[in-house]
């Protein structure tokens, strides 16, 4: 599903990435930990096509996105990509069932199949009474299961998730944490989380531990 060669990546002087060799297997769960400053949301971000390595390779569902346009990276991040962030970045003025909507205009789903896909994930996550709410009108919580909606409208192959409990109290943390897997079992997603949640990363099934850039181990 993701393979990586020799992925390094720089910012001026200073070498955040420093070869990663990694392979993830669809439907897999995996969590990437590490201390501030390892490189993890560096590597989040060019395995979601946000950001290119400065050399090597990565292979995503197939496809090396390194050797796509600007264009075609685009349209590939929209179709084949679902990103959840920390801190939700639901739009104001839409309601929660037009905010999951909007990853699938950009698609080109008509109206009609994009609602139907919308109300269908907000019954999922148990939230179908929350559809005409504004994010103001939403609990913690709440923002962030329509957050993960979103970033599933367009049933992506992979979903990519940087810190997605660190701004949820405990019982909703643990409430996201149990979503990834009934997600993962019930519409086959690969997920992949940058998290210090150690809760989190022990129930995954597998934790890439970066240090200084580098894979310091996998288990």
């Amino acid at each position: 599903m993701i393979t990586t060669e020799n992925i390094t990546k720089s910012f001026g002087s200073l070498q955040v990435l420093k070869g990663i060799n990694l392979h993830i297997d669809r439907g897999e769960v995996v969590s990437i930990v590490g201390p501030s400053g390892a490189g993890k949301t560096t590597l989040l971000q060019i395995l979601g096509t946000l950001d290119a390595p400065d050399s090597g390779s990565v292979y995503v569902d197939s496809v090396d996105v390194t050797t796509l346009t600007q264009r075609q990276l685009a349209d590939f991040r929209n179709r084949h990509l679902g990103f959840v962030f920390q801190f939700h970045q639901l739009l104001p003025e839409f309601t929660a069932l037009e905010n999951i909507m909007i990853p699938a205009y950009i698609a080109g789903m008509s109206q009609r199949k994009a609602k139907e896909r919308a109300q269908e994930l907000l019954q999922f996550m148990q939230l179908s009474d929350r559809a005409t709410h504004k994010p103001t009108e939403l609990s913690g919580g709440e923002k962030q299961r329509i957050a993960v909606a979103r970033a599933l409208v367009n049933n992506p192959a992979v979903i990519l998730a940087d810190e997605p409990s660190g701004s949820l109290d405990t019982q909703n943390k643990q409430e996201l944490h149990r979503l990834f897997f009934d997600l993962r079992d019930r519409f086959g997603q690969t997920f992949v989380i940058v998290t210090h949640d150690e809760q989190l990363a022990t129930i995954t099934d597998r934790t890439i531990h970066l240090r200084d850039g580098q894979i310091e181990s996998e288990g």
